[in-house]
């Protein structure tokens, strides 16, 4: 095994790490930790020698990677003002995640998802696993092997699915077998989610796209959420 092949090993070893503190272990000080988590990943880069193009952190590459995410950012946000203003798919938003005053989840939904979310895992899949991964198999190994593995990161989180969002629960229902059907469908939606992020990654030539839509989904879902419980 190459070093190239050593060092995404490494990174897997390293995120499945985190995932399991982030997860199951860490019960406050969150923001800290996440910051801490980030700068592993620089770390790890940086001894693989990734350059900040491979990392989509080109110089070169932000403005185009911020028309990207101003775009999708916009196209996400028209999405659940849709969803919002019909009250059939309200339903669709609720989790408990985002059972806040409409001002909390604002806040919540800014700085905190930015860096505790966001940030860490596209720096993690469509920054440093990405760079590696083409470098040493090519564009489609790189898109398909992060994307599976940005699935098997949201394991842990689907578990509790069904008992957060009342949609989940009416749909997969209640007992192991709902929560092995909430996990294959965490880990699949995950995964289309991550083959869309890396072609972002890919088209835009900069990490700041998907950045943009990851934020979104999750920041706007926040304020959305809060606001799909008050109605």
């Amino acid at each position: 095994m190459g070093y190239g092949w050593s060092a995404v090993a490494a990174v897997v070893v390293a995120l499945a790490a985190v995932n399991v503190v982030n997860n199951r272990m860490l019960d406050s000080a969150y923001l800290l930790v996440h910051v801490l988590e980030i700068a592993l990943l620089v770390g790890f880069a940086a001894v693989a020698g990734l350059a900040p193009g491979e990392l989509g952190l080109g110089r070169g590459t932000w403005a185009r990677g911020l028309r990207w995410a101003g775009l999708a950012v916009a196209l996400v946000a028209v999405g659940y003002a849709i969803a919002l203003a019909v009250p059939a798919f309200r339903p669709a938003l609720l989790d408990d995640r985002a059972r806040f005053a409409v001002d909390v989840a604002v806040v919540r939904g800014a700085i905190p998802v930015l860096v505790n979310t966001v940030i860490l895992e596209e720096l993690a899949f469509r920054g440093v696993l990405w760079g590696l991964l083409r470098r040493v198999g090519g564009t489609t190994v790189a898109t398909l092997v992060s994307s599976a593995l940005f699935g098997l990161w949201h394991v842990l989180p689907a578990l509790g699915l069904p008992g957060r969002s009342p949609a989940a629960g009416e749909v997969f229902g209640v007992g192991p077998g709902a929560t092995l059907s909430a996990v294959a469908f965490g880990i699949a939606s995950t995964f289309v989610a991550g083959v869309v992020l890396c072609e972002l990654r890919r088209r835009s030539g900069s990490l700041l796209a998907p950045l943009g839509l990851h934020w979104a989904t999750n920041g706007l879902g926040y304020v959305v959420g809060a606001m799909a419980w008050h109605l």
